[in-house]
C-alpha cells in the first residue's frame, strides 16, 4: 500500500524536475540568437530561440534606384530571410528539447520543434 504513495511521490518529483527543465529552455532559447538571410546576403534578420524578430538588415544597394516592380522582389527577400531564420529556430529549439529529454522522443512533443 505505502508502494503506491511512494511511485505517486516519485512522478510528483518528475514532474517538478521537467517544469524546471522547460522553465530553462524557454529562457535558453529566449537568449538564443539566429540569423536567416537572403539574396546572397543583401537581407539578414536576426531573431531568439522563440522566434521573435530582433533586427533586419539590408544591404543598401538593395533599395537603390528602387522602382515600384522592384518593391516585390524586396518584399519577397525580406521574407525569405525570415524564412530561412525560422527554420534556424526550429533546430535551436530541437537541440534544447534534446538536452531536457535527455534525447528521448516524448510524445505530444513534436509541435515545439515544428515538425
Amino acid at each position: 500500500m505505502f508502494e503506491q504513495f511512494k511511485n505517486i511521490g516519485n512522478m510528483m518529483k518528475m514532474a517538478g524536475e521537467a517544469k524546471a527543465k522547460a522553465a530553462e529552455m524557454q529562457a535558453e532559447l529566449e537568449r538564443r540568437t539566429v540569423t536567416g538571410e537572403s539574396g546572397g546576403g543583401a537581407v539578414r534578420v536576426t531573431l531568439n530561440g522563440k522566434g521573435r524578430c530582433l533586427r533586419l538588415e539590408t544591404d543598401p544597394a538593395l533599395f537603390t534606384g528602387l522602382v515600384a516592380d522592384d518593391k516585390g522582389m524586396a518584399e519577397e527577400l525580406i521574407a525569405a530571410a525570415f524564412n530561412d531564420g525560422m527554420e534556424k529556430v526550429q533546430q535551436v529549439v530541437a537541440e534544447e528539447l534534446k538536452k531536457v529529454t535527455g534525447g528521448m522522443d516524448l510524445p505530444g512533443l513534436e509541435g515545439m520543434t515544428g515538425q
